[in-house]
């Protein structure tokens, strides 16, 4: 008889627990994309509004990993432009890629004739990388050397393709612009046409995205071809901050022809919202705030002291600030207007003066 009660009992808590669970509230959440759509939650399927990518229910992404460091190699050659991989490599690093640099041997270069570069590796023995990176200056000697279009064809599951400047030369020769559009050098654009008539080649435009390929104009071109990426792979909220940090304050996300499906500026809160936002806002004190929009740039800045510092959305009213540490919350009155604003880490309230 007690061991027929300790089932009965038994089966009657499972019936319980499964009740609670099955009423519990379903949650989709983002899946870790290193920006700061990795906090919110969803009441329904469907893509992040933040990233664009795919909502998965909330308990299979903690079974997610955060995604591995990208690795990406860099190829050097003799001659080439200096800041045509000076601005990606640095894009590349503050967002956080694993860069190392190829050329055909270990054997130093100098680039533009003033820099010496020793790289990190020949093709003899470069790892595997996920991203590929050619560059101009000298460009011509890598692609006509059968070694190094033979390297670049041999590589394998190699997720993105990118060039800067005549960089665009060495994925011709490989191939790899075959029924694809294309961008390079101001003064290579005619030669590129016709050394691959299979390629349309575009003019004015500061880069190309045909999905895995990339291809942009010359030099300072490829900061916005690699923010791009960054903002392709890491979200928007990771390819601002980094122009942030290196004060590159002429790029316009998106400045380019996105010829893909997903584009990371597509989800972005629009700046006509964004502008609800802005205006003088002043503490008790008489310490005073104020708040603007950049159209260009798409976001928020605080302006303190004659500092911009710049604020990201994460969801209406709330933002954050580019170490995501401050939580910054709009108030709104009963009639919707936003009347002041909150930190997270400070009990002051800074309210709207105009």
């Amino acid at each position: 008889m007690n061991k027929l009660l300790t089932l009965f009992m038994g089966l009657l808590l499972m019936s319980i627990s499964f009740q609670s669970f099955s009423q519990m509230p379903v949650a989709y959440v983002c899946p870790p994309c290193n920006s700061q759509c990795d906090t919110l939650s969803f009441d329904k399927p469907g893509v992040c509004t933040h990233c664009g990518m795919p909502l998965v229910l909330k308990n299979e992404s903690k079974d997610k990993l955060p995604s591995p460091r990208k690795k990406i190699a860099f190829y050097l050659q003799d001659g080439i432009e200096i800041l045509d991989f000076a601005g990606p490599l640095e894009v590349f690093t503050y967002a956080g890629f694993d860069v190392f640099t190829v050329s055909k041997t270990k054997a130093p270069i100098k680039a533009q004739g003033l820099l010496t570069v020793t790289p990190d590796y020949s093709i003899q023995d470069a790892p595997k990388a996920d991203i590929l990176a050619f560059f101009g200056g000298s460009s011509n000697v890598p692609a006509s050397d059968p070694d190094v279009i033979k390297w670049v064809q041999s590589q394998q599951n190699i997720e993105y393709y990118f060039s800067v400047c005549t960089g665009a030369f060495v994925l011709g020769e490989a191939g790899l612009l075959k029924g694809k559009t294309a961008t390079t050098f101001h003064s290579s654009l005619d030669n590129l046409e016709k050394s691959y008539p299979e390629t349309k080649v575009l003019k004015n435009v500061r880069f190309v995205d045909n999905g895995n390929l990339i291809t942009t104009a010359g030099i300072s071109a490829g900061i916005d071809g690699a923010l791009h990426l960054v903002a392709k792979l890491n979200g928007f909220d990771a390819a601002r901050k980094t122009a942030y940090y290196m004060e590159y304050d002429k790029w316009t996300p998106g400045e380019g022809l996105i010829l893909t499906e997903y584009n990371p500026y597509k989800a972005l809160e629009p700046v006509d919202n964004l502008k609800l936002y802005t205006g003088t806002y002043e503490f008790n004190d008489g310490s005073k705030i104020q708040i603007k929009v950049s159209e260009r740039e798409k976001g928020l800045y605080a302006i303190v002291r004659d500092r911009n510092y710049p604020l990201f959305f994460t969801k209406e009213n709330t933002f954050t600030d580019a170490n995501g540490k401050e939580t910054i919350t709009f108030i709104r009155d009963k009639r919707n207007r936003i009347t002041g604003y909150t930190l997270s880490q400070d009990p002051k309230v800074f309210h709207k003066l105009n």
